[in-house]
């Protein structure tokens, strides 16, 4: 039971930093109607922008914490900026192509800069551990919990109770009717992009702070992971993709324990077999709305 435990706190680790970059995702998908596979390597970006503050400058965790959100939110724009805006009317495989060669020169860059090898960041947060009976309790752990939850609260109340949060509902349900009624789309989508870039931002604090390492492909599966865990729970619902960030990773981490160690390999596969059954039987995702469209 001690062991079951342990894997169920190692999935509610990773489920809820799957669950802050699926927050990204799911507002980029759900106001600019695009999946910015880019995405996952902004975190990346992050994890770099942490190993040099904090490592090579010796700057300190709040320098390297400030370094990473505001690397990665302007990031975010620059991309949508160069790379988005231009395709705003563009077919969506023109921009699923551009969102995948962003990705890709995200990567490549990393490369070029750091090389392949394995960066770890070891002592970037230290917090003390916590026993309830025998389940040991990481204090990391509780801070990855307690970041997640009050940031999907700002983000649900940021958005049904701002005037710019509103903005983004009208643009996700009507861009041309929320252009006609005086809204900015153009800067309506930026800032939505800069707060998706600000959360991947967040989330590379997290995952660095957990497993204190970073490379260049960190943040291509990582993503990948992240965007079926918004599909799983509902895109465009935030509890529901915090939901399915969580049920990812607890799956992910009970399929790594239990698995045999023959197809414990396989485990990674566990994320995009949940995607393919999901999008089979429950497109919209568990507290997704299914839209009906009328002809």
């Amino acid at each position: 039971m001690q062991v079951f435990f342990n894997f169920v706190m190692d999935g509610l680790n990773l489920g809820s930093v799957y669950a802050l970059v699926a927050l990204g995702y799911s507002m980029v998908y759900g106001i600019a109607k695009m999946l910015n596979f880019a995405h996952g390597d902004i975190i990346m970006v992050g994890g770099y922008a942490i190993y040099v503050m904090f490592l090579q400058k010796d700057l300190g965790i709040a320098a390297a914490v400030v370094a990473s959100v505001i690397v990665c939110s302007l990031l975010g724009i620059i991309i949508e900026f160069l790379a988005y805006r231009p395709l705003r009317n563009a077919s969506p495989l023109s921009v699923l192509i551009t969102a995948i060669g962003v990705s890709y020169l995200l990567q490549n860059i990393a490369l070029l800069t750091f090389t392949s090898e394995l960066k770890l960041i070891s002592g970037f947060i230290k917090l003390p551990t916590f026993y309830v009976g025998p389940v040991r309790i990481d204090g990391v752990s509780i801070l990855i919990w307690i970041t997640t939850l009050a940031i999907m609260v700002a983000l649900n109340y940021f958005i049904q109770n701002t005037k710019t949060g509103k903005a983004m509902l009208a643009v996700s349900e009507d861009r041309g009717a929320a252009q006609l009624m005086g809204i900015d789309v153009n800067k309506t989508i930026t800032i939505t992009f800069f707060i998706g870039s600000a959360l991947a931002g967040l989330a590379s604090v997290l995952y660095i702070a957990k497993y204190q390492k970073i490379e260049p492909y960190t943040g291509s599966v990582f993503g990948i992971k992240a965007f079926s865990a918004a599909v799983f729970g509902g895109i465009g619902s935030i509890p529901g993709v915090a939901l399915g960030g969580i049920l990812i990773g607890l799956i992910e981490a009970l399929a790594i324990g239990y698995l045999p160690d023959t197809l414990r390999p396989a485990s990674d596969g566990v994320a995009f077999a949940i995607l393919i059954i999901m999008l089979v039987l429950k497109p919209s995702g568990i507290l997704g709305k299914t839209k009906i469209e009328k002809v």
